[in-house]
């Protein structure tokens, strides 16, 4: 009598339950950064697109903004941090290599005994994280994982360098990711282009060192500006649409687009690139939070949605990309 095998359970499906931001105070405009580095206002916004940045104040720290975006995303999902099965934290801005981000933000939010890590992914360190807490809880991991993307850039800007200075931010978002009847949020396409590590990244070390001689500078964002946006120009696109693909979709499904929000002038061009119909949402929230780096999609995401560009469950392409050079793509429906 042959023996009788059981099916294996069908993979749970994945939502976005809770989506919660965190924008620093200080709202730092374009003429401020143009005197300091002795340039037109309107060369910064010509440049970027960018016409305000937030920079955060001391009180602002790191965990702080994280876990405030973390506590509105875990009201509006309607989670205990106490129920998380895990949380991950995106971030290049965490200068400390232990504790991590994740388990000093769960302290704050009261999830002591929560599986927590941090993640260095860049830019695209938001959908590495969601890619991966899809993955969790469809495989049964976990039933809810708090995914955050939090950055304050300014520690580590250099303010006199015009290639920079104007382009960056500071902030937090957050997503709750939890189990679904059906799969809400595609699988993620990612990759890296490891030929071109002098395109984005610091310009030093922290070593020993830096302590002993305050003579040594310390390491800072550095950035090839045209060498990235030559990249983002020419590889992101083909991402973008596999990832479409592979969330069973096509470029007319989409109703958003939510890219990293690096400079309005690749937007733009990835906007062309794919052909994006007048009825999809285009995130330009880098206008008023400049590039936060791990933090820009949550942050563009809620700015879509606070705007009524969005509705719930609606799908948004969402793309990020940065330093190594790295890239994720996947498409989400909106919380």
């Amino acid at each position: 009598m042959p023996t009788f095998t059981p099916a294996p359970p069908p993979p749970r499906g994945a939502r976005i339950s809770g989506l919660g931001v965190y924008r620093p105070s200080r709202v730092v405009p374009n003429a401020e950064i143009a005197e300091r580095l002795g340039v037109f206002e309107r060369q910064l916004a010509r440049r970027s697109g960018i016409r305000h940045r937030r920079f955060a104040e001391p009180h602002e720290t790191l965990t702080a903004m994280a876990a405030a975006a973390a506590a509105t995303a875990l009201k509006r999902a309607g989670v205990d941090a106490a129920d998380l099965g895990c949380a991950v934290v995106a971030t290049t801005t965490h200068l400390s290599q232990m504790p991590s981000a994740a388990t000093a933000v769960l302290r704050e939010l009261g999830g002591n005994g929560v599986a927590g890590f941090d993640i260095l992914a860049a830019c695209a360190g938001f959908p590495y994280a969601v890619g991966l807490a899809r993955d969790m809880v469809a495989a049964g991991s976990a039933e809810h994982v708090l995914v955050v993307g939090a950055e304050r850039i300014s520690d580590i800007l250099d303010h006199d360098d015009p290639a920079t200075a104007f382009l960056f931010g500071d902030g937090a978002g957050a997503v709750v990711v939890s189990a679904a009847d059906r799969a809400a949020i595609g699988p993620v396409v990612w990759g890296s282009d490891v030929d071109r590590p002098d395109a984005v990244g610091m310009t030093g070390r922290w070593v020993p060192e830096l302590r002993a001689d305050p003579a040594l500078p310390w390491p800072r964002l550095g950035m090839v500006g045209w060498k990235v946006y030559r990249w983002a120009t020419t590889e992101l696109a083909p991402a973008a649409r596999l990832a479409v693909a592979r969330a069973g979709l096509t470029l007319d499904d989409i109703d958003a687009f939510i890219p990293h929000q690096a400079n309005m002038l690749v937007t733009d061009a990835l906007v062309r690139q794919l052909g994006l119909g007048a009825h999809v949402a285009v995130a330009r929230d880098i206008a008023e939070s400049g590039n936060t780096s791990s933090a820009s999609i949550p942050l563009a995401m809620e700015a879509l949605s606070a705007s009524g560009a969005v509705r719930p469950g609606q799908r948004a392409l969402c793309i990020g990309f940065g330093s190594g050079l790295v890239y994720a793509a996947q498409v989400v429906d909106i919380p």
